[in-house]
């Protein structure tokens, strides 16, 4: 088993390499460059070619591509063209909202969709079925920026029980900052709820028919223990990979739902860098969005170790 998390780990190391090629090389082809974004369309040509040789960019792609990579693997991820400072700390003081956000729809997903899922499963075409596929649907085909505007209408603006945006800050005040993540939670976790919702009634029902399952209610289990005891533990691998999957899609969809309700967090971060062409925030950003996937799928591929004997028998 220590021979094959090895091997996984290798693997993620040279996917997040070829990655950051990628990233670096698709940001180099966009139209225009910093320089340009810096001084305007009124720069004299010798000023635009002295900022473009102080910032580096008149150096090879490769030159500057391992440049930047060294800078990655020490912790320096540059500076950014319109703050000034230092693009690691810019996303370390976003991701204490941005994280916080996800987690928590993340719960608020699972909350909804094992327990509906499971149900819908044992009532398979009943009235719990039905009222699941119903939530599934519904769920799924609403955007999350949209069920974010509806939250906001309802909840701020004519019940007046939710702030409608802003973010107070964790030291200045707990409450009020956990409030204030708790309409983009739901903004965020009720599409994911409604995928979870189907790969978790999918699961369920694909094991209950299994012998295991069988056995115990013919050693006299109920049918609910049966399924709570024997057939959810059995059917978490694919609703583990959901979840991780899920982590990292609410990571990447808060760009939007952070913009609805003015969040700072590295959504936002990111949407501002791509309007004012901010091209070292922008490369960063979605490196760290590409490692969050990818370590999530590494994650989730420990996690199978520890949830099925059988694959840490077959490792």
């Amino acid at each position: 088993m220590i021979s094959l998390l090895a091997r996984r780990l290798a693997g993620l190391v040279v996917t997040l390499m070829v990655v950051s090629l990628l990233i670096f090389t698709v940001m180099d082809l966009l139209p225009g460059d910093p320089a340009s974004v810096i001084l305007g369309t009124s720069a004299s040509p010798d000023t635009l070619a002295a900022l473009q040789k102080e910032m580096g960019l008149d150096r090879p792609l490769a030159v500057r591509y391992l440049a930047w990579l060294f800078g990655v693997l020490q912790g320096d991820l540059g500076q950014s063209y319109t703050y000034g400072v230092p693009v690691a700390g810019l996303i370390a003081e976003r991701l204490v909202v941005t994280i916080p956000l996800a987690l928590i729809a993340v719960l608020l997903s699972v909350a909804i969709a094992v327990p509906l899922g499971v149900q819908a499963a044992r009532h398979q075409n009943g009235l719990m079925d039905v009222v699941a596929g119903l939530f599934s649907h519904l769920s799924i085909a609403v955007p999350a920026f949209w069920v974010g505007l509806l939250l906001i209408i309802l909840f701020s603006t004519i019940l007046g029980w939710m702030p409608a945006g802003g973010f107070p800050g964790w030291s200045a005040d707990p409450f009020a900052a956990l409030k204030a993540l708790v309409l983009p939670a739901v903004a965020l976790a009720l599409p994911q709820a409604g995928v979870l919702t189907r790969v978790t009634r999918s699961a369920v029902l694909e094991v209950m028919n299994e012998d295991f399952v069988r056995t115990a209610r013919s050693k006299g289990l109920s049918e609910g223990l049966a399924l709570w005891r024997h057939a959810v533990p059995n059917a978490l691998i694919p609703v583990v990979t959901m979840l991780g999957l899920q982590f990292t899609f609410l990571i990447a969809g808060a760009v939007l739902v952070e913009n609805v309700f003015n969040l700072p967090g590295v959504g936002r971060l990111a949407f501002q860098a791509l309007a004012q062409r901010d091209v070292v925030v922008m490369q960063d950003v979605v490196l760290f969005f590409a490692a969050l996937v990818i370590v999530m799928n590494f994650i989730v591929d420990v996690a199978y170790l520890v949830i099925d004997p059988r694959l840490r028998a077959g490792a």
